[in-house]
């Protein structure tokens, strides 16, 4: 989009540049859709995913985040999306990571995870149920650019949530239009940052209080 090469030049023997250097970034995307239908595909997971909707204890304490004021907004602002128990609710979380410790201080790799909020809160963290969607690795972190890889995500969460696709639950035995929405993110403050584009560095660094933020 930007017209530049996604490779990097290299000068030859002959001092040309050559056209098979290495990618300049690489980056590794786990479509979501597929593994979204899946889940709904084996019964104990679709039973499981309408765990917040018919199997949880409702007696007015914050137990889940369904109970909470956020999730009954959605409800309210969205009735047709709320409506439909099996709709997914997710959490993003994000972060980078050194894999090689001490070894190498100039590689980072990122990792993008979500997690289903319709589970219960024994499952939803489990290790099975957690969905890597996105490793972006490189010599250095993405920052305020990670909305360039987040692209490819972003195309499905919008599909998601303004169309829909066609799955079938196994568990019901039936056919229907699934949708989900992004809930929550997850993160550092540094992190947050480079998520929602705020500058977390300098003059007015949080984001609620702004102006009147304390230099204490």
């Amino acid at each position: 989009m930007c017209g530049l090469s996604q490779f990097k030049k290299k000068i030859d023997e002959n001092g040309d540049e050559d056209k098979d250097g290495p990618p300049t970034k690489v980056m590794w995307y786990l479509p979501i859709i597929p593994r979204f239908k899946r889940l709904f595909s084996i019964k104990e997971y679709a039973k499981n995913l309408k765990w917040h909707f018919d199997g949880r204890k409702c007696d007015n304490f914050l137990r889940h985040l369904v109970d909470s004021l956020q999730w009954k907004k959605i409800d309210e602002t969205f009735p047709n999306f709320g409506a439909e128990p099996r709709n997914l609710r997710f959490g993003l979380a994000t972060d980078g990571m050194n894999l090689y410790g001490n070894l190498s201080s100039k590689h980072s790799s990122w990792s993008v995870l979500l997690m289903i909020y319709n589970l219960s809160p024994l499952l939803c963290m489990k290790r099975k149920y957690m969905m890597l969607s996105m490793m972006i690795s490189g010599p250095r972190q993405p920052g305020n650019d990670i909305d360039v890889y987040l692209k490819s995500l972003f195309d499905d969460l919008r599909l998601l949530w303004e169309e829909g696709i066609d799955a079938y639950n196994s568990y019901c035995q039936e056919a229907f239009y699934l949708r989900a929405m992004l809930f929550c993110t997850i993160n550092d403050f540094l992190a947050y940052g480079n998520l929602s584009g705020y500058n977390v560095k300098d003059h007015f660094t949080f984001p609620i209080c702004e102006e009147n933020t304390s230099y204490i």
